[in-house]
């Protein structure tokens, strides 16, 4: 039951919509937002390892700034949490993002992130690298917002049969009652067999959805590119997927269907533990 929602913002443009985002779900969901932002240490500490012996120039007024903007990030949340009648509670703390909100999000029961940060127009990585770092640390459902996603239309369940796929069907029968939104189940197999199978049992995962989940299958092309395809065919405001697929070792370290799913969707993706 999501009854408490954590987000993390640096106060950047790209947060702007994770932070939008997660207050209209909160808003639709009848629950609470923890906000959080975060002193990055290492900027400082940066300074302080590389000076290569060149005297130090007074960090106080950097090190003031940063936990003022962070303040600035946190205050904007509130207000637009409290601009929907959403009771908020906001914290500003200082160490390594992912590791504070990694930390934090065991407090909530899902947590939200930008899949961009302050750097985002700079950098040549697919998603940021605290957004990056924090998935695989935090052992809570995670909700990654790309910029300009609005919480407006159906539910896409992308299941494979995996045990974080079931976890997602779980949570879309949650989501789809509570929001009232309709559930598309898409399905990638080059097996008919199976593929009917992993239906079936999605069918029985869903059995208590209010309204009747919809269905579509692949048999061709990259299943990370067929289901943001389908996101996009339907007009979903959501892809529900496990964090980890059928193969976690594989997808660890080379990288699987919901890391490629996360940088390529328009739309927020909602990863199950």
């Amino acid at each position: 039951m999501i009854e408490t929602i954590l987000v993390a913002t640096d106060g950047s443009e790209a947060a702007a919509s994770a932070e939008k985002y997660a207050v209209s779900l909160a808003a639709r969901l009848r629950c609470r937002v923890l906000g959080l932002s975060v002193v990055e240490d290492r900027v400082l500490q940066g300074f302080r390892e590389n000076a290569l012996g060149v005297p130090l120039p007074p960090l106080e007024p950097l090190e003031a700034f940063l936990k003022a903007r962070a303040d600035a990030a946190c205050r904007r949340l509130s207000e637009t949490a409290r601009a929907q009648g959403i009771e908020a509670a906001c914290e500003t703390a200082q160490g390594r993002a992912d590791d504070v909100i990694a930390e934090r999000s065991q407090r909530a029961d899902l947590l939200v992130l930008g899949r961009d940060g302050e750097h985002a127009a700079t950098r040549t990585a697919l998603i940021g690298s605290t957004a990056d770092a924090t998935l695989r640390k935090t052992a809570r459902p995670s909700l990654v917002v790309p910029p300009g996603a609005r919480l407006e239309g159906p539910l896409v369940l992308a299941f494979d049969g995996s045990p974080g796929s079931k976890l997602a069907a779980e949570l879309a029968v949650e989501l789809g009652r509570r929001l009232e939104e309709p559930v598309h189940v898409f399905v990638d197999s080059k097996d008919k067999g199976r593929a009917l199978a992993r239906f079936n049992e999605a069918r029985r995962l869903l059995g208590s959805l209010a309204v009747q989940a919809r269905e579509t299958s692949s048999t061709l092309g990259r299943p990370d590119v067929k289901i943001v395809e389908a996101a996009r065919d339907v007009g979903a405001s959501m892809i529900l997927m496990g964090a980890y697929g059928r193969s976690r070792i594989t997808e660890y370290f080379i990288g699987s269907n919901s890391a490629a799913v996360v940088r390529t969707s328009p739309v927020a993706v909602l990863l199950a533990r």
